[in-house]
């Protein structure tokens, strides 16, 4: 369904021992934790297609540092890229997004459903 997401230091030896969801919905939520990634995101959501270098002139943020986010969505599965001579193409993978956002409904949804709180917190 989605790759493994490795970001330095944010690594944990216990990370296995959760359930497949539990790394899932983690996974998603490090992909999702930097908002220069939300704002690549939306910008693609709204521009549909975006080549590599023009991203950085519509967000605040450099070339270098727009290719690290990439690098992280790409390997999560949320963006795609196809290769146009020196430049590279990339539009979201609305398959991926729907699968994300079916995983995050059914956690919140679960957890709503199953909590029956008598405290008054």
């Amino acid at each position: 369904m989605f790759a493994t997401l490795n970001i330095k230091g944010m690594t944990n030896n216990k990370f296995d021992e959760f359930t497949a969801d539990q790394q899932l919905l983690s996974n998603i939520g490090k992909a999702l934790s930097h908002p220069a990634r939300i704002a690549i995101i939306q910008l693609l959501a709204e521009k549909r297609e975006v080549k590599t270098g023009n991203i950085s002139d519509d967000l605040p943020i450099s070339r270098t540092t727009v290719s690290q986010h990439l690098k992280v969505l790409k390997e999560m599965g949320i963006i795609k890229g196809s290769i146009d001579g020196l430049k590279i193409h990339y539009c979201l993978d609305m398959i991926k997004l729907d699968e994300m956002r079916k995983a995050y409904n059914a956690f919140f949804d679960n957890t709503i459903q199953s909590f029956l709180c008598e405290c008054d917190c």
